[in-house]
């Protein structure tokens, strides 16, 4: 039986989409997600070394871009900051 020009593109696509998931070409991201997956593996262990817990909240827009000036002059940056504030104002 002999198959219409749609059906033998069809296939063509379908055997060439099958040829593309089966290859894993070198030049596409091979090393970079194991190792980004690695060091947030690591991050999350140190941080769980230290104590650290993870704890997010929604802030006013202009309240975050004053964060954001004073993190940038800070030594630990945003974490250091935040810290210090919280501490502050819960020692009071």
């Amino acid at each position: 039986m002999t198959m219409k020009k749609f059906d033998l593109a069809k296939n063509n696509a379908l055997k060439l989409t099958n040829a593309l998931k089966q290859s894993h070409s070198e030049r596409f991201g091979k090393g970079t997600a194991p190792d980004a997956a690695l060091d947030r593996r690591e991050q999350r262990k140190q941080d769980q070394a230290k104590g650290l817990v993870s704890f997010a909240c929604k802030l006013d827009g202009q309240l975050v871009a004053q964060l954001q000036e004073r993190a940038a002059a800070h030594p630990q940056g945003m974490n250091g900051l935040l810290d210090e504030l919280l501490r502050g104002a819960l020692a009071v």
